[in-house]
Protein backbone atom coordinates (compact mmCIF):
# COMPACT_ATOMS: atom_id res chain seq x y z
CA UNK A 1 0.00 0.00 0.00
CA UNK A 2 1.22 3.33 -0.58
CA UNK A 3 2.50 5.79 1.64
CA UNK A 4 -0.72 8.24 2.64
CA UNK A 5 1.91 11.50 3.36
CA UNK A 6 3.49 11.33 -0.36
CA UNK A 7 0.70 14.12 -1.25
CA UNK A 8 1.69 16.39 1.45
CA UNK A 9 5.26 15.79 1.26
CA UNK A 10 5.64 16.39 -2.57
CA UNK A 11 3.45 19.65 -1.06
CA UNK A 12 5.82 20.28 1.39
CA UNK A 13 8.82 19.94 -1.19
CA UNK A 14 7.48 22.77 -3.54
CA UNK A 15 6.78 25.17 -0.74
CA UNK A 16 10.56 24.79 0.32
CA UNK A 17 11.32 25.65 -3.17
CA UNK A 18 8.96 28.85 -4.00
CA UNK A 19 10.34 29.62 -0.16
CA UNK A 20 13.91 30.10 -1.44
CA UNK A 21 13.40 32.97 -3.59
CA UNK A 22 10.21 34.27 -1.86
CA UNK A 23 11.22 36.73 0.77
CA UNK A 24 9.21 39.53 2.67
CA UNK A 25 9.61 42.85 4.10
CA UNK A 26 7.84 45.28 5.56
CA UNK A 27 7.29 47.76 2.91
CA UNK A 28 6.54 44.55 0.42
CA UNK A 29 5.24 41.68 3.04
CA UNK A 30 4.47 38.13 2.02
CA UNK A 31 1.01 37.22 1.07
CA UNK A 32 1.02 33.48 2.29
CA UNK A 33 -2.08 30.87 1.98
CA UNK A 34 -2.72 27.50 3.44
CA UNK A 35 -5.70 26.17 2.22
CA UNK A 36 -6.70 23.07 4.24
CA UNK A 37 -9.76 20.31 3.53
CA UNK A 38 -12.32 22.70 5.27
CA UNK A 39 -10.61 26.51 5.80
CA UNK A 40 -8.22 28.98 3.66
CA UNK A 41 -6.49 31.01 5.60
CA UNK A 42 -4.38 34.24 4.47
CA UNK A 43 -1.44 35.75 6.11
CA UNK A 44 0.89 38.84 5.38
CA UNK A 45 3.99 38.56 6.92
CA UNK A 46 6.93 40.92 7.40
CA UNK A 47 9.91 38.08 7.42
CA UNK A 48 12.80 40.53 8.00
CA UNK A 49 11.12 41.00 11.83
CA UNK A 50 9.56 37.22 11.87
CA UNK A 51 6.10 38.64 12.40
CA UNK A 52 2.30 38.51 10.95
CA UNK A 53 1.15 41.54 10.19
CA UNK A 54 -2.35 41.04 9.46
CA UNK A 55 -4.64 37.53 8.62
CA UNK A 56 -7.90 36.15 7.78
CA UNK A 57 -9.70 32.96 7.13
CA UNK A 58 -12.42 31.42 6.73
CA UNK A 59 -13.06 30.03 10.03
CA UNK A 60 -15.74 33.19 10.45
CA UNK A 61 -17.35 31.87 7.11
CA UNK A 62 -21.38 30.87 7.43
CA UNK A 63 -24.10 29.75 5.16
CA UNK A 64 -23.82 27.69 2.22
CA UNK A 65 -21.49 29.28 0.20
CA UNK A 66 -18.99 27.42 -2.08
CA UNK A 67 -15.72 26.96 -0.92
CA UNK A 68 -14.08 29.03 -3.80
CA UNK A 69 -16.72 32.04 -3.10
CA UNK A 70 -15.37 32.04 0.38
CA UNK A 71 -12.15 32.04 -0.24
CA UNK A 72 -12.34 35.37 -2.59
CA UNK A 73 -14.16 36.80 0.19
CA UNK A 74 -10.86 36.06 2.40
CA UNK A 75 -9.26 37.44 -0.53
CA UNK A 76 -10.98 40.99 -0.76
CA UNK A 77 -10.89 40.82 3.97
CA UNK A 78 -7.08 40.42 3.76
CA UNK A 79 -7.01 43.36 0.90
CA UNK A 80 -9.07 45.30 3.14
CA UNK A 81 -6.63 44.98 6.74
CA UNK A 82 -3.92 45.44 4.46
CA UNK A 83 -4.86 48.92 2.64
CA UNK A 84 -5.35 49.97 6.36
CA UNK A 85 -2.21 49.81 7.45
CA UNK A 86 -1.10 50.98 3.91
CA UNK A 87 0.44 48.24 2.20
CA UNK A 88 -0.19 47.85 -1.50
CA UNK A 89 2.23 45.50 -2.78
CA UNK A 90 2.91 42.00 -1.28
CA UNK A 91 4.15 38.85 -2.87
CA UNK A 92 2.44 36.27 -3.25
CA UNK A 93 3.11 33.12 -1.63
CA UNK A 94 1.06 29.90 -3.02
CA UNK A 95 2.09 27.04 -0.31
CA UNK A 96 2.96 24.91 -2.81
CA UNK A 97 -0.84 24.42 -3.73
CA UNK A 98 -1.33 24.59 -7.79
CA UNK A 99 -2.51 28.10 -8.89
CA UNK A 100 -6.40 26.88 -9.22
CA UNK A 101 -9.32 26.88 -7.29
CA UNK A 102 -9.36 28.47 -3.58
CA UNK A 103 -6.25 29.77 -4.31
CA UNK A 104 -6.58 31.38 -7.91
CA UNK A 105 -9.98 32.65 -6.09
CA UNK A 106 -8.29 34.05 -2.84
CA UNK A 107 -5.41 35.42 -5.35
CA UNK A 108 -8.24 37.48 -7.35
CA UNK A 109 -9.74 38.42 -4.59
CA UNK A 110 -6.67 40.40 -2.82
CA UNK A 111 -6.24 42.21 -6.17
CA UNK A 112 -9.87 43.28 -6.29
CA UNK A 113 -9.66 44.40 -2.92
CA UNK A 114 -6.50 46.68 -3.74
CA UNK A 115 -3.65 44.55 -3.17
CA UNK A 116 -0.92 44.37 -6.37
CA UNK A 117 0.93 41.36 -6.50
Amino acid sequence: MANPNIKKQKRVRRHAKIRSRVFGTKEMPRLAIFRSNRYVYAQLIDDDAAKTIVSASSLEAKGKEKKVDVAFTVGKEIAQKAVALKVEKVIFDRGGFGYKGRVKALADGAREGGLKF
